[in-house]
C-alpha cells in the first residue's frame, strides 16, 4: 500500500436499519477510484454506540486505507461532567469499533472549553483520557486529534494551543490531522503549515485536504471543492506533497468531482 493514499469521506455507507446500501463504502471507492475512505460508524450527532458493521469483514479484507471519524458531539475537553464522561466512553467504543473493521486510526475535533473555564483544564482533561487508556492497555488505534477552525478557548485552532495540547498528549502516541480549512479560517501560513506543526507534533498521520469557501482567517469551516475556494489550488497541493501521508477529502459534489479531484491529488503527488 502507497504511503499517500488518497481517498474521500463515504459517510457510513449503512442504512438506518444498518444494512449495507448500494454497495456501502466499497462501491463508493471504486466509483471514485479511492484508495483510502473515511467512514462514520454511527450518527455524527449523537450518542450512541456503534454497533458492529455488516460488512466487517470486507473492509479488513479490502486494499483500501480506512479512516474512522469520530463524532462531532465528543468534547473530552469540556469541564462539564455531562459532556466530558460520555465523551471519554464514547471515543472508547469508537476506538474498538474502528480497530474491528482494521481502521488506520480515528479522528477526532480537539474540542474546547466554555465561558470562564481556564483552557489548563481542557489540555488537562485531554492528559486524564489517554493517561487512563493507557494503564488500560492503551487505544486499540491510533487518535488522531483534529485541528478546528474557530472557538475563542479551542484545544488546536492556534498553533500555541496545539503546543500545550501535544505537552500533554504527546507521550502517549497521539496522532494528528492537518485539516486545511480549518487551518485556513484559523489563519495558519498554508506555505509552511507542514512544518509548523511538525515542530510541534513531530507528526502528521492524515490530511484532510479542503478548499475553503472563506478568506483566510474567518473562523468559519465552509468547505469547497478543490480549486473552487478561496484557498490557491496549489497551494493545498502542496500541503500533500510536504506532509507525505494520507490525503482525504471532505470536499462537497458528486462522485464524478471527486473523481477528479482525487485524480489530480495523485497526479501531484506522483
Amino acid at each position: 500500500m502507497s504511503s499517500h493514499p488518497v481517498g474521500v469521506h463515504v459517510g457510513s455507507g449503512l442504512t438506518e436499519g444498518n444494512e449495507v446500501e448500494d454497495g456501502g463504502v466499497l462501491a463508493r471507492a471504486a466509483e471514485v477510484d479511492a484508495s483510502a475512505v473515511q467512514v462514520f460508524l454511527a450518527d455524527p450527532q449523537d450518542w450512541k454506540a456503534p454497533a458492529p458493521r455488516p460488512d466487517t469483514e470486507e473492509l479488513r479484507a479490502a486494499e483500501l486505507t480506512v479512516f474512522v471519524h469520530a463524532p462531532y458531539v465528543l468534547n473530552v475537553a469540556s469541564t462539564n461532567n455531562r459532556i466530558r464522561i460520555p465523551s471519554r466512553k464514547l471515543l472508547g467504543q469508537h476506538a474498538a469499533a474502528s480497530a474491528a473493521i482494521g481502521a488506520a486510526g480515528m479522528v477526532v475535533h480537539g474540542g474546547h472549553v466554555t465561558g470562564k473555564d481556564d483552557p489548563a483544564a481542557g489540555f488537562d482533561n485531554w492528559r486524564k483520557l489517554f493517561e487512563r487508556q493507557a494503564a488500560d492497555g492503551g487505544f486499540p488505534v491510533p487518535v488522531l486529534v483534529e485541528n478546528t477552525a474557530g472557538g475563542d478557548k479551542a484545544m488546536a485552532r492556534e498553533l500555541d494551543a496545539l503546543a500545550r495540547l501535544w505537552e500533554a498528549v504527546g507521550e502517549f502516541g497521539a496522532g494528528f490531522v492537518l485539516d486545511t480549512c480549518h487551518a485556513w479560517a484559523a489563519g495558519w501560513d498554508l506555505s509552511s503549515v507542514v512544518d509548523d506543526v511538525r515542530a510541534i507534533t513531530g507528526r502528521i498521520d492524515l490530511v484532510h485536504l479542503n478548499d475553503s469557501r472563506d478568506e483566510a482567517g474567518s473562523m468559519r469551516d465552509r468547505h469547497a471543492p478543490l480549486g473552487e475556494g478561496q484557498i490557491p489550488e496549489e497551494l493545498l497541493l502542496g500541503v500533500a506533497r510536504s506532509a507525505g501521508c494520507p490525503v482525504v477529502l471532505e470536499t462537497p459534489g458528486d462522485a464524478a468531482s471527486h473523481a477528479g479531484e482525487i485524480a489530480r491529488v495523485r497526479a501531484a503527488l506522483a
